[in-house]
């Protein structure tokens, strides 16, 4: 089944009812749970003042405690421009957000020996054997030279493969490299998978492998391992192995015709927000999915329960442990460690497709040692905390940096509603 055509398959009533209940994750009044109903009351009144104020379009946050939907909410616009309000299964690009996805498939032919953490990626891209780094002189002067060690698979989870995005780096030869590789965001996405590894593997690194964490294109490389592995598209995979079985019926790599009125659009249409309505050459397992809450919350409580969801396994509860651990240890971030590349604060290191908090201070938000998250550029953020047995989903589309500050907004109330008894 072809990514995208499952939701022209299943009843629109069916999908909205789904959606109303997070596709089958049971009902319950926060109370049950030790959630307080007039806190979690708040994330309306503030949300609403956002966009009463025109600083953000509108938001659909959903909550889940103790396998328990508690919260779910659509507040503001779905598109200000056409004056039409949120709705519950409004559709949203979750740009990076599709990292964890493409991760977590990527674990499971791990689990099944297809793949080993320390592969050289070129095992399976053997264009990407002999891979060059940039190096800068005394002078100034940039000069390549021969990577000291391969990239490995490991490297790929962790953003420690050397890689950067083109489009915000402050090195103009790797900017003007990606750009004629066509690695930029947009353009990436119109060429072929081949074409994307040749690209990879004529741009130099910008630095030398498993020596930093740099947030970067390396997952949608991680895109072509799984393709390379499987013999399938990236969304053929995602589909038969994640989406389908998680009743995800709107998460893929473009929004079927007949949902274009449920996309969800910024404040100020953005020329460089992805075209979500095309189907794109390229799948990138890094920038390129679209999901609903109601479908991101049931990979969330998936992952909260250890790998399973339903009576249904996906990965084992080793591999969810793996993946939510520390993969950094001291190693420097550039230019910032995740924890700033995400939300502005201290605390946090990156796994295997998420970053981790490592303690309960350090971050200038609440939040428990062990809870890890990702979010999107275009303003979507989750999160899964372990200690509480708590998943939260937020997705708005909200350009631009101001979107860290609405993550530790949704953060801090949600923390603030725990504890319903005096």
């Amino acid at each position: 089944m072809k990514a995208g055509l499952k939701s022209l398959i299943f009843p629109v009533r069916l999908r909205r009812v789904a959606a109303a209940f997070a596709h089958g994750i049971p009902t319950a009044k926060p109370e049950t749970v030790d959630v307080s109903s007039e806190r979690l009351a708040r994330i309306r009144t503030v949300l609403q003042k956002e966009v009463d104020s025109e600083r953000m379009p509108g938001a659909v946050v959903m909550i889940a405690r103790r396998g328990q939907l508690i919260y779910s909410e659509a507040i503001g616009f779905q598109d200000k421009a056409a004056g039409k309000p949120m709705t519950k299964d409004g559709i949203f690009r979750i740009y990076s957000m599709t990292k964890p996805l493409a991760s977590v498939g990527a674990m499971m032919l791990v689990e099944e020996g297809k793949i080993q953490l320390n592969d050289s990626v070129s095992k399976f891209l053997p264009d990407l054997i002999n891979m060059e780094v940039i190096a800068t002189g005394k002078d100034g002067k940039t000069t390549r030279e021969r990577a000291k060690r391969r990239i490995t698979v490991h490297d790929l989870f962790r953003h420690t493969a050397g890689l950067t995005y083109g489009e915000f780096s402050y090195v103009p030869e790797i900017r003007a490299a990606y750009a004629e590789a066509n690695l930029l965001t947009e353009p990436s996405r119109l060429i072929t998978p081949e074409q994307f590894t040749a690209g990879i593997a004529k741009a130099p690194l910008v630095r030398e492998p498993g020596t930093a964490f740099e947030y970067s294109l390396a997952v949608d490389v991680l895109g072509r391992v799984i393709e390379a592995v499987s013999g399938q598209r990236l969304s053929a995979f995602l589909d038969e192995r994640l989406f389908r079985p998680l009743n995800m019926f709107d998460t893929g790599f473009k929004v079927p015709e007949a949902n274009w009125s449920r996309i969800a659009e910024p404040l100020r249409r953005k020329r460089h927000f992805l075209d979500v309505k095309i189907d794109p050459l390229n799948e990138l397992a890094g920038v390129g999915g679209v999901s609903t809450s109601a479908d991101y919350l049931r990979f969330c409580q998936m992952m909260l329960n250890g790998g399973a969801l339903d009576g249904r396994r996906y990965v084992s509860p080793t591999t969810v442990k793996l993946m939510t651990s520390d993969h950094l240890g001291d190693l420097p971030g550039v230019p910032e460690l995740p924890g700033n590349a995400l939300m502005g604060v201290d605390g946090y290191t990156f796994g295997l497709g998420f970053t981790v908090r490592q303690g309960p201070g350090l971050a200038g938000v609440p939040g428990s040692e062990g809870e890890y998250m990702w979010a999107g550029h275009g303003g979507t953020f989750f999160w899964i905390d372990p200690k509480e047995e708590l998943a939260v989903v937020f997705m708005a589309q909200i350009p631009g940096g101001i979107r860290t500050y609405y993550y530790r907004m949704i953060k801090a109330l949600v923390a603030q509603a725990l504890g319903s008894s005096p």
